[in-house]
């Protein structure tokens, strides 16, 4: 079986999903770009094994190995979601020129690191505080989930007038949008039973649901080892 021009290592996790997510909405466009994934069963420890550390000496998922172009290695999901971009996405279907659209492209990155640096972080935290630390801390539960809302907050605001979150006008679904959405998604894992208290955002996230490419793309990490 010939190999496919990328292999994903990686979980359904909100880290790895939007890569899948924005694989899947390529796909659709563009002919020639495919895909393997490598399921990381995290409880098997296999992102701490040496092989793996060679691809991401900080151990931990997404890492995305570019076949096409001499096996090239990229880690950090953010960082991935760019890279896709910009050597897959020709048409800027869901990112922007940075030569053609530089203010476009800036606000996009702003977005970006917002939730890799900000949301995500601390989204995160409240997760491992609900479900995997091996105590009841009341104090870690209130602390990252109260900053988990806050941050809400900022998006609920972001999309004040706007569909999505970055581009001219409404905005345009962006990689921004796909990284924020298994998050967003995933809000009831971390004490958040209902985003009713952000309407811009729950509207924005069940438009984000509805597109074609993220069922496949929870999908892929369900499909037999390439």
């Amino acid at each position: 079986m010939s190999q496919k021009p990328l292999v994903l290592y990686g979980s359904p996790t909100p880290n790895g999903v939007p890569i899948t997510i924005l694989l899947e909405e390529l796909k659709a466009i563009y002919p020639g770009i495919d895909y393997d994934v490598d399921y990381i069963d995290l409880s098997k420890q296999r992102h701490k094994e040496p092989w793996f550390l060679e691809l991401n000496p900080n151990g931990l998922m997404p890492v995305l190995v570019d076949r096409s172009r001499n096996n090239f290695v990229v880690f950090e999901s953010t960082a991935i979601l760019v890279y896709i971009a910009q050597h897959y996405d020709k048409e800027s279907k869901f990112s922007f020129d940075p030569a053609k659209s530089p203010n476009e492209y800036s606000v996009l990155l702003q977005w970006l690191f917002f939730l890799h640096g900000g949301l995500g972080p601390m989204q995160g935290q409240a997760y491992y505080f609900y479900n995997i630390a091996p105590e009841d801390i009341p104090y870690g539960k209130k602390r990252y989930t109260d900053e988990t809302k806050r941050l809400f907050g900022v998006l609920e605001q972001r999309l004040k007038d706007r569909e999505y979150l970055a581009g001219p006008g409404k905005g345009q679904y962006t990689i921004a949008d796909i990284k924020a959405w298994p998050w967003v998604s995933g809000h009831a894992y971390t004490g958040i039973q209902s985003l009713d208290e952000w309407p811009l955002l729950k509207a924005w996230s069940q438009k984000c649901s509805e597109r074609a490419a993220n069922a496949p793309a929870r999908e892929a990490f369900t499909k037999p080892q390439a």
